[in-house]
Parts: structure tokens; sequence; C-alpha cells
């Protein structure tokens, strides 16, 4: 589990930075910028996979198309779950949407608690628990503080969890299943890109387009595949819950970039972010507690060592 708490830091953390470096990306607008995402994160996500010897997991998702043509259908479905989340994810914020779309963000880690609290089975612990009350907090003062769900919000909420579901489902929980994501959505990538629009020659024209699309395409491989791994090693309450950074590293990065937050919303932030300090102090508490055990068995074993030695 580990592995997968790694993974989801790290993916927090370069969401985050992602959030920072999209101003470079202008003047492309969001359609450009999402067709470009899709262009440059492919083949780095492709170079990844070859390095860590996952290829075999393109392959062997080709292979269940032949063997079960239907398998295709759920393949367009994750496609189009997936990547219309990424394209919403840019296109809230230009056209004065954002406030809608974070506050799907807000709410999808407390319906992914719930998915794996109902679905799975999985059990809170009490730190868990008292994470998931802030938390609640948090986005009912949000809610409450809006006034009203927007079909932003609850796509974001209801789309991503039903997205995990089903890869776990259909066993495309692996970064395989994502490559066919973007795979199948570059026909589109390409329309927009090239056909739709004439952000080619913008790129030519600005060289600093060059780097930065080669940038976005880097970052987003590396966070969107990390996203995607720690899915597969962690509980469903687990991933929910760590969700939670990305938001609150969003909200670093906005102030960072000149806004503030405004007196209405530290009701909301606080909680989040109190939610957050909770999984951590309990990971490190678990983490304590797992290098007693090992200390215990380590002398334990060299006691049983020498009493043996002296028997002999």
């Amino acid at each position: 589990m580990y592995k997968g708490i790694a993974l989801s830091v790290m993916a927090s953390v370069v969401f985050g930075v992602l959030y920072i470096f999209t101003p470079f990306l202008q003047p492309l607008d969001s359609e450009q910028t999402f067709a470009w995402r899709m262009l440059a994160t492919l083949p780095f996500l492709t170079a990844f996979m070859w390095w860590s010897g996952d290829l075999q997991r393109i392959s062997s998702i080709f292979t269940r198309i032949f063997k079960q043509p239907l398998f295709l259908l759920w393949l367009i479905l994750s496609s189009l779950l997936c990547t219309t989340q990424l394209w919403l994810f840019l296109w809230g914020p230009i056209n004065g949407r954002g406030l809608q779309v974070s506050l799907g963000y807000f709410l999808l880690p407390l319906v992914m608690v719930l998915v794996g609290c109902l679905i799975y089975k999985e059990k809170l612990s009490r730190w868990q628990l008292a994470a998931v009350i802030c938390a609640v907090l948090g986005v009912g003062h949000e809610i409450w503080r809006i006034g009203a769900i927007a079909w932003e919000t609850v796509y974001v909420a209801l789309a991503y969890p039903l997205y995990f579901f089903m890869r776990r489902k259909f066993q495309t929980d692996h970064l395989g299943g994502f490559w066919w994501d973007l795979f199948i959505i570059l026909p589109v990538a390409i329309y927009l890109g090239f056909i739709h629009s004439d952000s080619m020659q913008l790129i030519l024209n600005a060289q600093h387009l060059i780097f930065a699309v080669l940038g976005l395409g880097f970052l987003s491989a590396l966070g969107l595949g990390s996203y995607i791994l720690a899915s597969r090693y962690l509980p469903f309450v687990i991933f929910g819950l760590l969700s939670y950074l990305e938001p609150v590293l969003l909200a670093f990065a906005s102030m960072a970039l000149g806004e503030r937050v405004a007196p209405g919303e530290w009701l909301t932030y606080i909680p989040i972010w109190l939610a957050v300090v909770l999984l951590v102090i309990e990971g490190v508490l678990h983490l304590q507690k797992q290098q007693r055990k090992k200390t215990e068995f380590a002398n334990k074993a060299k006691q049983l060592a020498k009493i043996e030695k002296n028997a002999s």
C-alpha cells in the first residue's frame, strides 16, 4: 500500500506543478491545449511503459479486443470518461466555470469513499472517519456558500468514481488501460489540433510553445500515470481520501500565482486541510508502528539465535 500512497502523493504534486505550468501555454485555448496534451502525453507514456516493462499490457488489451469484440465498447466508454474529465479540467477555468469544476473535485473523494464502503465493504479507521467528517464539513460549507450544484460539479464527482470502478471490473486498471484511453481519443485530438484550429501555426511562431507542449506531455504522463497506478494499488477509501491532497496543493498553487482565499472560503479550506493533516498523522503513526514491529521481530530473532548458539 505504501507504493500506492507514494504514487498518489506524487500525482497530486505533479498536478499542482501542472496548474502553475498552464499559463506558459498561452495563447492556446482550452480545446487546443487539450488536443496537444493528448498528443504530447501518449509518446511520453509509451516511453515510460517501455522503461518499466509494461508495454505488453497494451498488446494484451489488443488481444482481448480480437477475442471479445464487445470489449471495445468498454474501451471507448472508458476513454470518454477519462478524457472528458481532462478536457473539463482545462475548459472550466478558461470559461469562467472553474469554481463549479473545483467543487466537483471537493466532492469526488467523498463519493469514492462512499463507493469503497458500500461496494467493496472497506472499513474506515478512526483517523479516516475523522478525516471524512472534516471533509464533509468543508464540502458542505462550500455547497451552502455557492447555493447550487452545477452540472460540471456533478459530472466530476460521479464520472471519475464510475471510471475507476469500471476499470477494476473490466481489469483495465493499469497503464495499458490508460494508454488505450488516450489512443482512442487521438482522432479527436488531431482534429482539434490540426484541422479545427491554427494551433500548429501558433506553436511554430512562438518557440516557447514547443517546449511548453513537451513539458505538458511529460508532466501529464507522469502525473496521470502515477494517479492511475495509485488507483490500482490502494483501497478505494484510501485512494479517495488521498485525492484531497490535490485540491489542497492547487489552492496553494493558486495563492502562489497571486490569488487569495476569500474570507467566506476559509470554512471550506480549513476542514479539508485538516482532513489531509489527519491522514498524514495516521500514516506517520502507522509507519512508526510497523518500524517497532520490525525492530521487535529482529530483536527476537537475535535472542533465539543466541539461545540456539548457547545450547549447541
